[in-house]
């Protein structure tokens, strides 16, 4: 497909307003950099005591003494240790590179987490970098050198670390990118192509996955047949499916002349919404492209070839949506009164 065509439907800005919204971008980073000033520091004096502790390999664990069965327990044994170096056990597990912060919560629930040797089933259960956590059997350490990868992925990848059956990854594309360990951003299935971020940033993750940020993703549909105008409506409209009600916030042609190739942005990060939203109306998505998740494109970037983020990306990326999602939280005390 042209690109100028594509163009038509995402409504591309002019550049003096893109350059405007990039400053709002920076006010508001540094706004945020100067209340944020306490939590860095925090989180600063945090890393020197994993680094200290890393460096004298202490362990805090009593030889002999009878395990503990209870989280409870265990976190009693654990309230003489230093408040600055604690965090949540989902936390930590996502900053040792394993998973975003809401799959972590999820591993530890279903038992698969255990802290200095006993499973822990609370996902904000208190650690610190003295704490020995396993997870499949390997000890979890924390990252320190933050990873982001940009792939344009292609056909027949799947976004798991390991298959079963033998089907290629995406992985094996970026292992030469980075010896940190890095998982997916959100997922694509095996036969949808396009924008995919990896990291081992467990709060970028967090919030690039959370429903209460909005974070736009625009797609590329070819459909087995042109779409009607009756059924774009519809898409805008919206309508319930089997885990509640969709709309798409933006519909149209991307092709001049070929009706069945569909440009749709959406925000929904549910599970392959995009073909449930086509097949419910009756189509089949022969194929799906993603062409722009959150702020990132796959722009001069072939299929199946990475990259790293450049620090602008990042920043953008860690402070997209901000304002927008403290208005919304103050709203909401107002609506449910």
């Amino acid at each position: 497909m042209k690109q100028h065509s594509f163009e038509k439907f995402i409504n591309k800005e002019k550049n003096s307003r893109k350059k405007e919204a990039i400053k709002q971008e920076k006010r508001k980073w540094k706004e945020e950099k100067k209340k944020r000033h306490e939590e860095r520091a925090r989180d600063m004096n945090y890393e020197m005591q994993v680094s200290k502790f890393i460096s004298s390999k202490k362990e805090n664990t009593q030889p002999g003494r009878r395990p503990l069965k209870q989280a409870s327990k265990a976190k009693a044994a654990n309230a003489d240790k230093p408040a600055s170096t604690e965090m949540p056990l989902n936390k930590f597990i996502a900053y040792a590179g394993v998973c975003g912060r809401r799959e972590a919560a999820e591993l530890v629930k279903e038992g698969k987490v255990k802290v200095n040797g006993n499973i822990i089933y609370e996902p904000g259960f208190k650690v610190t970098a003295a704490d020995i956590i396993v997870f499949n059997n390997k000890k979890l350490h924390l990252q320190k050198n933050l990873v982001y990868i940009l792939l344009n992925k292609p056909k027949d990848y799947i976004t798991t670390a390991k298959d079963t059956h033998g089907r290629k990854t995406v992985f094996e594309l970026v292992q030469q990118a980075t010896d940190e360990r890095i998982y997916p951003v959100g997922r694509l299935d095996r036969n949808t192509t396009g924008v995919l971020l990896l990291t081992n940033d467990g709060e970028l993750t967090q919030k690039l996955t959370h429903p209460s940020f909005e974070i736009k993703k625009i797609y590329e549909a070819k459909l087995d047949k042109p779409l009607l105008k009756k059924d774009m409506e519809a898409l805008l409209k919206g309508f319930e499916l089997e885990d509640g009600f969709i709309a798409a916030d933006a519909v149209g042609y991307a092709g001049e002349k070929d009706k069945s190739l569909i440009g749709i942005e959406i925000h929904s990060g549910r599970n392959r919404i995009v073909r449930r939203l086509f097949e419910h109306l009756g189509y089949e998505v022969k194929g799906l492209d993603r062409v722009l998740f959150a702020n990132l494109t796959k722009k001069n970037l072939e299929r199946g070839k990475w990259r790293f983020l450049h620090e602008k990306e990042v920043r953008l990326l860690k402070y997209m949506n901000q304002s927008f999602v403290r208005k919304k939280s103050k709203a909401a005390p107002e609506k449910s009164g």
